[in-house]
């Protein structure tokens, strides 16, 4: 397979890097949301802040979820870096695959139910176990998911580890 020249990869990491700041900075939008859904006085209020959240789930989170993982892997197939030639490069694949299921089996369910029981019992979600029960889910997970995507990217910029020895190939 021919490899991608200078401009082909530089268009390539415009596409990551872009995708990579709009993830963080969506993940770190939703925790400042969340935060906020502590000091509100309405219904509809709490019903808001919810559907922003899954707005940003659903329509940002999830597509450059999916962006850093196909920009990620057309980076290892594309060029030099390969798939498993350096550990960095590993422990990437390993953050953003768990991000990704994650995200998909417990975060995005919490977010999505915590959005339905606050729509149908406006305030008096905030006395209901299974929405509180999410938020407090969502509330010690949520930053930890956003601080392993701000280390991938610092591992990006850092590279640290190396190729891998022939007797870990």
């Amino acid at each position: 397979m021919k490899k991608l020249g200078t401009p082909g990869r530089a268009w390539l990491k415009s596409f990551h890097i872009f995708f990579v700041c709009l993830r963080i900075g969506a993940g770190a939008t939703m925790l400042l949301l969340a935060f906020v859904r502590g000091h509100i006085t309405s219904g509809e209020e709490l019903w808001a802040v919810n559907k922003s959240i899954k707005l940003i789930d659903d329509y940002i989170i999830i597509p450059t979820a999916m962006g850093c993982l196909i920009t990620g892997l057309l980076f290892s197939w594309l060029t030099n870096w390969g798939f498993f030639k350096h550990i960095w490069i590993i422990i990437k694949y390993l953050i953003t695959i768990e991000a990704i299921l994650f995200g998909t089996f417990c975060l995005g369910p919490w977010t999505n139910g915590m959005e339905a029981i606050s729509k149908l019992e406006g305030l008096a979600a905030l006395q209901n176990s299974l929405y509180l029960h999410f938020a407090e889910m969502i509330r010690y997970f949520s930053p930890l998911q956003v601080l392993l995507l701000v280390l991938a990217a610092f591992i990006s910029v850092f590279k640290p580890w190396g190729k891998r020895s022939k007797t870990q190939k």
